[in-house]
């Protein structure tokens, strides 16, 4: 093999992947996205960035434009818990906006987005050679790198191909998201038990909430939405300022995040649940150690780091969706949540504060 063309190259270039690049960038790497889809790309999304999540974008010399928000605030029947972040804000930001925001860094550092796909990977002990597309399926230029990250979603086409997806048992989740055209009415992104899942509001601009919808129910978001009365009732006449779109199922297994010089990074790597609202936190934080163990030429040692940065999120998360399966657990989750503050303000904080 001749030698590589880039040091890294990126497959995706969602937040996670332009991040990766970025990270690479800042490292003193060359690096490459590969990403087919024009413009800034758009995926249900809570929106919701917890405080470590904006302090690494800062790190990046990002600053995500959005609205504050203070804390978490839980919400069933006529019962409420909040609590709030001990690390600085989090932020209520459009995933377009930060899209745009993490393309327009990476283009001032010299990173480079090509409008390809990849088709097909192949390795050596030296590097990875990428078959690439063009749109309308021709094929593209083959691009060479010392490494690659698959940075290409929930469903990676990469972790199939390389034998890399493991088996999901249980229930499956799902998830809709819809933005309306409505004044926020708090700074905390606000979480509403039903009966079949959550509804998540988070304040994104002065005159724009997203709401967000994760249920193991496939179901229309009107329909999803009736779980929610008290909800339905705030947004009632409030006009609908994007279209429904879904994503899911939710859980998603990787055997491992590294096979020779290929390692996954963000939900590529594995993905448990969004109910905790820290996935974009979580895969900056999985594309910072990615691009570490790259850079000290040592790729097996993300696995280790992987599972770090990613063992509070998991743990968590597992078990709070474990734990609010049964519909009698589900109503219980507020009353608790009321009952014990301090347990509840800790949990928030965990999640929230910087890796």
């Amino acid at each position: 093999m001749t030698a590589a063309a880039h040091d890294v190259v990126v497959v995706g270039g969602g937040p996670v992947g332009l991040a990766a690049a970025l990270y690479a960038v800042r490292s003193g790497l060359s690096a490459v996205v590969l990403e087919p889809r024009a413009g800034v790309v758009d995926k249900a999304c809570g929106e919701g960035l917890m405080p470590g999540g904006v302090q690494a974008l800062a790190g990046l010399g990002v600053e995500a434009t959005g609205r504050d928000l203070v804390g978490i605030r839980y919400v069933s029947g006529g019962r409420l818990a909040e609590a709030d972040f001990a690390d600085g804000p989090g932020r209520g930001v459009r995933r377009t906006t930060l899209h745009e925001l993490l393309r327009a860094a990476l283009a001032r550092a010299g990173g480079e987005v090509l409008p390809l796909a990849a088709d097909e990977l192949t390795q050596t002990g030296e590097g990875v050679v990428v078959q690439t597309r063009e749109s309308g399926r021709n094929a593209g230029p083959d691009l060479s790198g010392r490494y690659l990250l698959a940075a290409d979603g929930l469903h990676s086409p990469i972790r199939r191909a390389l034998g890399l997806q493991a088996t999901v048992r249980g229930p499956q989740r799902f998830g809709q998201r819809r933005h309306y055209g409505i004044p926020p009415w708090g700074s905390h992104v606000e979480v509403h038990w039903g009966c079949h899942g959550e509804a998540y509001v988070t304040p994104v601009a002065d005159g724009l909430v997203g709401v967000a919808v994760l249920s193991t129910r496939r179901v229309p978001f009107a329909e999803q939405l009736a779980d929610f009365p008290i909800l339905q009732e705030r947004l009632a006449g409030a006009p609908a300022a994007t279209g429904v779109r879904g994503a899911g199922p939710l859980r998603q297994r990787a055997a491992r995040r590294v096979t020779g010089r290929v390692l996954l990074v963000g939900d590529a790597g594995g993905y448990v649940d969004a109910l905790t609202g820290e996935g974009i936190s979580l895969g900056l934080a999985q594309a910072r150690a990615a691009v570490a163990a790259v850079a000290a030429d040592r790729p097996a040692g993300y696995e280790r780091e992987w599972r770090r940065v990613s063992r509070r999120y998991a743990v968590l998360t597992h078990a709070l969706v474990q734990a609010t399966r049964p519909a009698w657990a589900r109503r219980a989750v507020v009353p608790a949540a009321v009952a014990l503050p301090a347990v509840f303000r800790a949990a928030v904080n965990e999640l929230g504060r910087p890796q």
